[in-house]
């Protein structure tokens, strides 16, 4: 993409400074995805923050600094991202006319890109972002939506669940995930993208072995696999059961995917084959 201006973007000072110092480092004409991700490793670098070495007060202002803001403005300006998000939007749409979804939430949708877009589409979804420390720059940008709003807490049940990119940024991937199963109705729907590789410093490597095991842990969650999100990297699943999770076995088999990930990397490798050839 060509490098973009800030022109009618409302920032204070202090974020256009930053962002402003941010944007200075990238040579050339053209602002790209591994642009943006040098960026953010830029800033968690110039934290101190490690992703192995777990130093939240750090890693907290990592995720309050303004390279975030840049980052939501780079990623709806980005066309394979919004390709991505459209395609989520356009499914939900496209259930809504089979199923029963009205209230949808946006776990860790911070800068609210997909609820924007899914509140614009159709107006009779509700929309609750989960995010507990919103930016008033991502606050602002929602206020025009009526059917959106940011909560810090997660009070009621949902239709459906989207989550984008959020599970490889926390330490222990299978309790979120818990939480988001748990805040959906029973038969409701769960819309999960995952990015379980090392394409910035702030995916924590600890998260890696779940891109290839996640689906299973799901189901041992007691969620059924619908299958893949076309058009972009989500997957769909439905919530089928309402029963306390047996956290030992899922705690045993979590540390089998961590040590024999490479084993569950080649068996995924020629699962992928034989789905190509088929």
């Amino acid at each position: 993409m060509e490098r973009f201006d800030l022109n009618g973007v409302r920032l204070n000072d202090h974020q256009k400074l930053e962002i402003d110092r941010l944007l200075n480092r990238i040579s050339g004409q053209s602002f790209c995805l591994e642009d943006m991700w040098a960026l953010l490793d830029q800033v968690w670098d110039e934290f101190g923050c490690d992703n192995k070495e777990l130093d939240w007060d750090k890693i907290n202002k990592f995720y309050q600094h303004p390279v975030w803001i840049l980052n939501g403005l780079f990623i709806e300006q980005h066309e394979l991202s919004m390709q991505h998000r459209h395609a989520i939007t356009d499914w939900l749409i496209n259930e809504k006319k089979e199923t029963k979804i009205s209230k949808i939430i946006d776990y860790g949708g911070g800068f609210g890109s997909l609820a924007r877009l899914i509140a614009e589409k159709n107006k009779e979804f509700k929309v609750d972002i989960f995010e507990p420390h919103p930016s008033d720059f991502a606050v602002n940008r929602c206020r025009p939506f009526y059917n959106i709003e940011f909560v810090d807490k997660i009070t009621s049940e949902y239709d459906c669940l989207v989550c984008t990119d959020v599970l490889e940024h926390v330490p222990n991937p299978l309790k979120v995930l818990e939480e988001m199963i748990e805040c959906v109705r029973l038969d409701g729907l769960l819309v999960i993208a995952n990015n379980f590789r090392p394409v910035v410093k702030c995916h924590l490597p600890s998260t890696f072995h779940f891109q290839y095991t996640f689906k299973y842990f799901a189901q041992m969650m007691q969620l059924k696999y619908i299958g893949p999100c076309k058009g972009s990297h989500a997957e769909i699943y439905q919530k089928v059961k309402s029963r306390p999770f047996k956290w030992n076995r899922l705690r045993a088999f979590e540390k089998i995917s961590s040590r024999f990930s490479f084993f569950f990397k080649i068996l995924h490798f020629i699962h992928r084959k034989i789905r190509v050839r088929s």
